[in-house]
């Protein structure tokens, strides 16, 4: 479908989850591991960097944000075939927390698209 020059459809998947921070210095000490494992494609300032970065945030979206793996995100997807992942952005950001009537109408919608 791709192959003609203009024919490219792309789709862009919008997924708000909120969690909530039941274990603040487990989180904290989960994504200082990642960091500081080997593997981890860093430096010895850059490693620095990152642990402070995760050690002065108080809401725990640092941490989070090491310990989400991209595979987890495009899992979503992988059993469509039809669908190539070609960009994939994430942010996680403090939140006041779940609102009772977006989570109701969520699951609604949610219901309603496995239906079809």
């Amino acid at each position: 479908m791709s192959d003609e020059s203009g024919t490219e459809r792309y789709l862009r998947l919008t997924i708000e989850l909120t969690v909530e921070v039941q274990d603040l210095a487990g989180l904290r000490e989960a994504a200082l591991k990642e960091i500081n494992h080997p593997d981890a494609d860093l430096d010895d300032d850059e490693r620095r960097e990152q642990a402070e970065m995760v050690s002065a945030d108080e809401t725990g979206a640092t941490a989070l944000q090491w310990l989400i793996e991209p595979d987890h995100v495009l899992g979503l997807i992988e059993h469509v075939q039809q669908v190539e992942p070609r960009e994939a952005v994430l942010g996680v950001e403090p939140s006041d927390g779940p609102s009772d009537e977006e989570d109701d109408h969520d699951h609604d919608h949610h219901d309603h698209d496995h239906k079809h």
